[in-house]
């Protein structure tokens, strides 16, 4: 199927923020904010009271970089969910987005993690690895589209090559 003058390539990283795996992300990242939320205001307080006092600097550490991170997360996906719902371009948020940082407040040494509270190190982990898919996301969604130049058909230097054969 030829290309006609005018038309140009659907490019698949538009339509990432339209895929049920975007509703997947957003709804799972949605939900780890808000999990995260109540256990800091809930159990996590109480076993924060309970840690020695080192940990305890450790665990405010730790939580503070994990709100951080969370909220940067939830910002991007805000962001491409005003994508999908048609109240900003790709263009758009590929400007707004600057303002977040995917690599904000990654956690601590693994040492001082592990003495933390074991819902707590849940948490991180399943940040660390909400994070990662956003980051790989954003690079598909983002990456700088490169133009293909039309392909001709793929015979022709062939059919070239045998008609010179014949006519020498």
């Amino acid at each position: 199927m030829a290309d006609r003058a005018g038309e140009s390539l659907v490019q698949f990283s538009e339509r990432l923020t339209g895929s049920a795996a975007f509703g997947t992300l957003f709804r799972e990242g949605m939900d780890l904010v808000e999990e995260t939320a109540a256990y800091l205001d809930g159990v996590g307080r109480t076993e924060a009271k309970a840690l020695d006092r080192a940990v305890s600097l450790t665990y405010a550490t730790e939580s503070m970089r994990l709100t951080t991170r969370l909220m940067q997360l939830a910002s991007w996906l805000l962001l491409h969910r005003a994508v999908k719902e048609g109240e900003m371009t790709l263009s758009q948020a590929n400007r707004e987005k600057t303002k977040v940082k995917l690599s904000a407040a990654d956690p601590g040494a693994a040492d001082a993690l592990a003495k933390l509270p074991p819902q707590l190190q849940d948490l991180i982990a399943r940040s660390m690895r909400l994070q990662s898919k956003v980051r790989r996301l954003d690079t598909t969604i983002h990456s700088p589209s490169t133009e293909r130049a039309p392909i001709g058909n793929p015979l022709v230097p062939q059919l070239n090559r045998l008609k010179a054969a014949f006519e020498g």
